[in-house]
């Protein structure tokens, strides 16, 4: 850490924004914040940036870090990340080109099978394009998830049963982004791992296995966020070479990403082992998510790991953030415009 203590240090905490998750990332910032000033961090301020004064403040603040706590657009796609490189504010969590990559549902798919992490198939519907519902159900069957490519907390995710509902189903999720994601169901339990950077290696914390409600499709928005224990149990009860395996790919994905600080990625365990779905890079933060309960099982204070999280920001930001992910050339296109130099 910099040569000042915690408790003559400045801390931002971002959250808020512009994402259809603003009302979530305003509650884990809530609880970083409580977090932090448990961690004895002698200035914590919330700040968000969806607000006009946002810029004044963040430069006017002489913050030594800041604690991003945003989801979805602006949080974790590396805008917000590329307004605190140029401020030149150490920032907690991945960095521009990690986010973007991640953000991008089929963007980060491509960079796991480049790793050799098990994917569902999918196909990918740019924004304006021509879909034939009969070709795709006949490629990747009749049941089918459709989910916005960048989005996340389940916003715009519809289940499909064939043909007939492809096309709305499209529709509901290209309002939340463009392009969509078309993927084939997988059956089976469905995990989520988190990941953390311990001092001295990349540690995958507790599974947990999510617990589907009677008569739910999938683990949607609306019950994400109720009572914990009656949408999840930790640790997961399956096969132990799952349990494992899902670990193990945890760490590979968030290392194939580029991803700094934390992550968590959910997957469904088929007869034939983990598959992934997708990776968070800021996972949420409130008293019911996942990621803050597998911290307390693994036997760890939030409050530390949080504390955590603003080390590394001050040992390896700003200059580590714009290098932490080497995107292929042909991924490139599919990244965001502001990022490339691209109109």
């Amino acid at each position: 850490m910099a040569d000042k203590t915690r408790g003559d240090m400045r801390i931002a905490v971002l959250a808020g924004g512009i994402s259809d998750e603003r009302e979530i990332s305003r509650n884990s910032g809530k609880n970083v914040y409580a977090a932090l000033v448990e961690a004895g961090f002698g200035t914590v301020e919330m700040l968000d940036p969806a607000d006009d004064s946002f810029i004044d403040q963040l430069r006017g603040g002489s913050f030594d870090v800041a604690f991003i706590a945003m989801h979805g657009k602006g949080g974790e796609d590396g805008q917000i990340q590329s307004v605190l490189e140029y401020c030149h504010i150490p920032y907690t969590g991945s960095g521009v080109i990690a986010s973007a990559c991640t953000a991008d549902k089929a963007v980060s798919k491509a960079l796991y099978e480049r790793a050799g992490i098990p994917v569902a198939r999918d196909c990918v519907v740019e924004a304006g394009s021509v879909v034939d519902p009969a070709a795709v159900v006949a490629d990747l069957g009749e049941e089918l998830f459709v989910k916005p490519a960048v989005n996340g907390s389940s916003y715009g995710v519809s289940f499909v049963h064939g043909a007939d509902e492809l096309l709305p189903a499209i529709e509901r999720a290209a309002e939340h982004g463009g392009k969509v994601l078309v993927e084939q169901r997988l059956v089976g339990t469905e995990i989520t791992v988190g990941v953390y950077d311990a001092p001295d290696w990349l540690r995958a914390l507790p599974v947990v296995e999510i617990r589907k409600q009677e008569n739910a499709e999938f683990y949607d928005l609306n019950v994400k966020y109720i009572d914990p224990s009656q949408v999840h149990r930790i640790p997961a009860q399956i096969a132990p070479e799952d349990y494992a395996r899902a670990q193990e790919l945890a760490c590979r994905a968030h290392a194939a990403l580029g991803c700094t600080g934390f992550s968590r990625s959910d997957f469904i365990v088929t007869e034939n082992g983990p598959v992934i779905l997708e990776t968070n890079t800021i996972p949420g933060m409130t008293d019911t998510s996942l990621y803050p309960d597998e911290v307390r099982h693994a036997g760890m204070a939030f409050s530390d790991v949080c504390a955590r999280l603003v080390e590394l920001a001050l040992d390896g930001a700003p200059a580590h953030h714009l290098d932490d992910a080497e995107v292929p050339a042909d991924l490139a296109e599919s990244m965001y415009p502001q990022l490339w130099g691209q109109k």
